[in-house]
C-alpha cells in the first residue's frame, strides 16, 4: 500500500489539494494552500506513521479558525476510515 501511496504523492499538485479541499467544503487562501501542499508533501510520510503525532493545532498561525476545525475534522474522519489500510 505504501509504494501506491508513494507513487500518488509524487505526483500530486496544489491544484489536486485544492480540488479535494474544496470538494470538502475547506475553500483556502493562496497562502493556506501553498502552506498545505508544501506541508503534505514534506510531511505525508511521517504523517501517515503515526497520524496520532499531528498536532494540527501547531498550524493554526497558518488557516483560517473555520478552515483549522473543518481540516481538523476532515484529518480525523480521514484517519478513522483509512488506518486499517496504513
Amino acid at each position: 500500500m505504501f509504494n501506491i501511496i508513494e507513487r500518488y504523492m509524487n505526483k500530486v499538485s496544489k491544484n489536486d489539494i485544492d480540488n479535494f479541499a474544496k470538494k470538502n467544503n475547506v475553500f483556502l487562501s493562496e497562502e493556506e494552500l501553498d502552506f498545505t501542499y508544501t506541508f503534505v508533501k514534506k510531511n505525508w510520510q511521517t504523517v501517515i506513521a503515526n497520524p496520532n503525532a499531528l498536532n494540527l493545532d501547531r498550524y493554526k498561525d497558518r488557516f483560517t479558525e473555520e478552515n483549522l476545525e473543518k481540516i481538523k475534522k476532515l484529518f480525523k474522519e480521514y484517519s478513522i476510515r483509512y488506518k486499517n489500510y496504513l
